[in-house]
């Protein structure tokens, strides 16, 4: 019998060397902004209750979660009462009983349910990042996959919009740091997308009408529609729809001519305190701290009044982020969440945050070869290795050259020069530091730089130097 190849799941991958130096370059860049803005580092299990994970991201997003089999006899509960599926619900009695953990998601959830066990010690506003993969049983395609990591941000424990405002900020920051500059982060609101609900007349649900805004660019109008007419909108309603999700102009424009929108359809204003629309006024509010920190790139941010972020636990501002010179899907979303910490027995809570889809940036980097030469590169210099006398005698000076923060290698047996080179060139490897019987008789070294073949005769001073700068 033969052995099988081995394999791995569909949707996972490895990575290799260079790859998860590119990898951690993008996470450095994200990791540094975070920091910036005064985000503090956070880690949770990979594991999850599934009382936990369910119910949080709607009927497709629960569809999705990996179940964790119990230990041991996992069956040992199941009837056969359990599995008869005459009434449809076997699957759903059976569940509890074999699979009482789940693995995460998402970072948002698991945030929520780490405030909520800690809050007798946290600061709030508590803001903290997390950097860790998540799981997802979609079916895999290109940007999509099954095991991907997340950058989240999130702030809970304020109402301000500063926290929309600043993760403006925060997304060109890594976008521009990264040379991704044709972008465009789109921004809407749920009150905006409540607010259209009610000028349809309150047929349907909002919960289908979200879900099936959510999927314009995917199905298109005409696949919005068919689905919006299957759960039950008339085709009064829809041409409302859209006439509302096809309002233009700039971001100021847009929100006037919603304005009038509602007002004509008769809406009801959410805030009577006030001029009404909560989720208008919240926009504007965004634009305006905008506007405040001088921002320069309003040109990469739209209100874009069809965004409508499937997870079910949004309540205000929502964002995503689209490369648009990439066929990509987002990198990028988020929004406000009321209550999320409420499922946990703390409401009232409010948090926004954020996610990048580090899997998905890179690709786009990849496809626009934006990485820089060197990233993926570790060793900045390989010390050659002619015979054992020599090999003794460069211990101290790759001892010296680690010290002074050069990323440095002996290669590990003596051998020709010509196989050695060869090592440093398909490694990368920038130079490659020479002592043969007569540099060190003079106590010097021969540096010769990988790329432009060029060899320079040098002291060690002058090679740590050369090196260090």
């Amino acid at each position: 019998m033969s052995t099988p190849k081995p394999s791995i799941p569909k949707g996972t991958r490895d990575f290799g060397p260079a790859v998860v130096a590119r990898r951690n370059y993008i996470f450095g860049i994200i990791r540094r902004t975070f920091e910036k803005f005064g985000y503090a580092p956070l880690e949770t299990p990979t594991l999850e209750n599934l009382s936990v994970l369910t119910g949080k991201y709607g009927d497709e997003g629960d569809q999705l979660l990996f179940k964790v089999l119990n230990s041991g006899d996992f069956l040992k509960d199941v009837t056969a009462v359990d599995l008869t599926n005459e009434d449809g619900k076997a699957t759903r009695r059976v569940l509890p009983k074999v699979a009482e953990k789940g693995l995460r998601y998402d970072l948002t959830v698991p945030f929520a349910r780490y405030v909520v066990m800690n809050r007798g010690t946290l600061t709030f506003p508590f803001k903290r990042y997390q950097i860790q993969p998540v799981w997802r049983a979609d079916r895999p395609q290109r940007g999509r996959y099954r095991e991907f990591y997340q950058c989240d941000a999130d702030v809970v424990g304020t109402n301000s919009l500063l926290c929309e405002a600043e993760i403006v900020l925060m997304m060109c920051e890594v976008l521009n740091t990264l040379g991704l500059t044709d972008f465009t982060i789109k921004i809407n609101h749920r009150g905006v997308l409540r607010n259209i609900y009610q000028a349809l007349g309150g047929e349907g649900t909002e919960v289908d009408l979200f879900t099936a805004i959510d999927k314009l660019d995917k199905i298109g109008v005409e696949g919005v529609r068919k689905e919006l007419a299957d759960r039950g909108f008339s085709e009064e309603a829809m041409g409302k729809l859209f006439a509302l999700l096809g309002v233009e102009g700039n971001f100021e424009e847009k929100l006037e001519r919603l304005l009038a929108g509602f007002v004509t359809a008769g809406v009801d204003a959410d805030n009577a305190t006030t001029d009404g629309y909560k989720g208008l006024q919240d926009l504007k509010r965004v634009y305006e701290y905008l506007q405040g920190f001088q921002f320069k790139q309003f040109g990469n941010l739209d209100f874009d009044v069809t965004l409508a972020r499937g997870l079910s636990y949004y309540t205000g501002c929502i964002f995503e982020i689209k490369i648009n010179n990439v066929n990509m899907g987002s990198v990028s979303g988020g929004g406000r969440y009321d209550n999320l910490t409420g499922a946990f027995g703390l409401p009232g809570v409010s948090g926004v945050g954020f996610s990048f889809g580090v899997d998905r940036l890179y690709d786009c980097l990849d496809e626009l070869n934006l990485f820089p030469p060197a990233v993926a590169t570790t060793t900045r210099c390989l010390v050659a290795n002619f015979d054992a006398e020599a090999e003794r005698a460069v211990l101290p000076v790759l001892r010296q050259l680690r010290e002074a923060g050069v990323a440095s290698e002996l290669y590990p047996e003596a051998g020709k020069l010509k196989k050695q080179l060869q090592y440093a060139d398909q490694k990368g490897i920038p130079f490659v530091l020479l002592q043969g019987s007569e540099e060190r008789s003079a106590n010097q070294f021969k540096l010769k730089n990988m790329g432009t073949g060029e060899e320079k005769l040098l002291s060690l001073e002058a090679v740590l130097t050369e090196l260090a700068g």
